[in-house]
């Protein structure tokens, strides 16, 4: 497993005051993310104030801070992406003017979600292939990151993906390579940790014991407390959808998850293996994006924004609802308040 230090504070400051250091969930949507969140944050790392609910596809709660999942939408659209484009991986950085804006608008979020926590806990995915962004954020507010990436077979995903998104599973596992070889690449100069999904439910506390391990520091408030209600969180259900050996019968896309899933099962069991064979499939990944990524992100991007465009059209009916359904309320009470007048005179 490879790990390194982060870069300290200044002495000054570290002398007057404890180092913060902000624990990133990385991964691909549907990986475990949530279930390794939510662990964290009872053994005593910080969520944020606005934190997205839980639905009929995760009623246990996402524990994402949907402001910053929202802004993460438009900085990827910005670069001519999305969330679910296959060829996210690379980063596209904006020109230097444009993406300072971007910063410093990250910067006042993460500030607003957290405050002045020692602990933050930040949960997205798109953070993931968005890191060096994330990563120039942190650096500014004088914050270490940890890290901690699960580990899901991408057939798994793919399964939890064609039941919410409706994705056919070649777009899925290609998406899932994206976000993982994102996750391996932009932290080899960070404490990581590797976490398999199936053993965090099958023994969890094994698996924090690696985390804590690769971060080289302990969880901040792991009690026994905190045990007994990590036991009553990570329960069978979670596993919604079992992964197979049936990459193989997905073509180019089913093999390139296969070798970067290799790697991660490798890793998420014992020591990380050499970047040789992750490497080899970024470059796969680069040569397919030279041929189809112009056809792929685009439409992506596009498709993308028409969801969030009808999200918000949606919310803003919703709340129209909720005001016209208040000014019947009050009409209603002042026509019985003037009909009783009427009645008393």
């Amino acid at each position: 497993m490879t790990t390194a230090k982060a870069v300290p504070k200044s002495a000054s400051k570290a002398a007057t005051a404890p180092e913060r250091a902000a624990y990133l969930v990385l991964g691909m949507h549907r990986s475990g993310t949530s279930a390794v969140t939510q662990m964290l944050a009872l053994a005593g790392a910080s969520l944020p104030e606005n934190v997205m609910a839980g639905d009929e596809h995760n009623a246990k709660g996402y524990f994402e801070p949907w402001k910053i999942a929202m802004f993460n939408d438009e900085r990827l659209r910005a670069a001519g992406g999305a969330w679910d484009d296959a060829f996210a991986f690379p980063f596209r950085p904006l020109p230097t003017k444009a993406e300072r804006g971007w910063l410093n608008r990250a910067e006042a979020l993460f500030e607003e979600e957290y405050g002045d926590v020692r602990h933050p806990l930040l949960k997205d995915p798109r953070v993931t292939v968005l890191l060096p962004f994330w990563r120039k954020v942190l650096g500014d507010l004088e914050i270490a990151a940890r890290c901690v990436i699960p580990v899901r077979h991408p057939l798994a995903v793919a399964g939890s993906l064609a039941r919410r998104n409706g994705f056919p599973p070649e777009k899925s596992v290609l998406v899932w390579s994206a976000y993982m070889l994102a996750a391996e690449a932009y932290t080899r100069d960070l404490p990581r940790a590797f976490v398999s999904y199936d053993g965090l439910l099958g023994d969890w506390r094994g698996e924090v014991a690696r985390v804590e391990a690769a971060h080289g520091a302990p969880l901040p408030k792991m009690t026994e407390a905190a045990g007994k209600a990590i036991d009553r969180f990570l329960t069978p259900e979670l596993r919604h959808n079992d992964g197979d050996a049936g990459l193989a019968g997905l073509g180019w896309a089913g093999a390139l998850a296969s070798q970067v899933f290799d790697w991660f099962e490798a890793a998420s069991t014992g020591p990380a293996p050499t970047a040789r064979a992750l490497d080899k499939a970024a470059a796969e990944l680069a040569r397919r994006a030279e041929e189809i990524g112009m056809l792929v992100s685009p439409a992506t991007r596009d498709l993308d924004a028409a969801r969030a465009e009808l999200l918000d059209l949606r919310q803003r009916h919703a709340y129209l609802e909720t005001e016209v359904e208040a000014l019947r309320r009050e009409c209603a009470e002042a026509s019985a308040s003037l009909d009783a007048a009427l009645a008393d005179g």
